[in-house]
């Protein structure tokens, strides 16, 4: 009876230490500085989307940091809405969501997000002229008031 103790007891701390170190090893897994390139990857900023875009064309070098990449685009409206391409801007959206509340800070990220969402919209925008321009950053606004209020 004491030697299956002293075993149970054995087998239970031997079970103990292997959940420390397996979960101290995933967690050394993904690089200290996970927080920092996420939030530079999510500005306002054009040379910000073009950061998230070089990085989502090479995910694989980034596969260390555990990002959530999926994407539905524009979710239940038009990816390419009157034939503006705003899928990708959809996309680098739908990725600071997904990786922000995988981080526990939605809530103080999303109207930032939502913002830079805007931002790159009007970046669409600004390659046309005239009325199919001023088209254009209507149907951006609405997108932007949609995820403000809904997203």
């Amino acid at each position: 009876m004491h030697r299956r103790r002293l075993v149970t007891g054995l087998a239970a701390s031997a079970l103990s230490v292997l959940t420390v170190v397996a979960t101290a090893t995933a967690a050394d897994a993904v690089p200290a500085d996970k927080p920092q390139v996420l939030a530079s990857w999510t500005q306002t900023s054009a040379s910000s989307q073009s950061l998230w875009t070089a990085a989502r064309a090479n995910q694989s070098a980034w596969s260390a940091y555990g990002f959530d990449w999926s994407t539905d685009y524009c979710s239940s409206s038009p990816d390419n809405p009157l034939g503006f391409p705003f899928s990708a801007s959809c996309a680098r959206h739908d990725f600071g969501y997904r990786n922000y509340k995988a981080a526990g800070t939605f809530t103080a990220d999303k109207a930032r997000l939502d913002s830079a969402f805007y931002e790159d919209l009007k970046r669409v925008c600004a390659r046309y002229t005239g009325g199919t321009k001023t088209t254009c950053d209507g149907t951006a606004w609405t997108y932007y008031q949609a995820v403000k209020a809904f997203g």
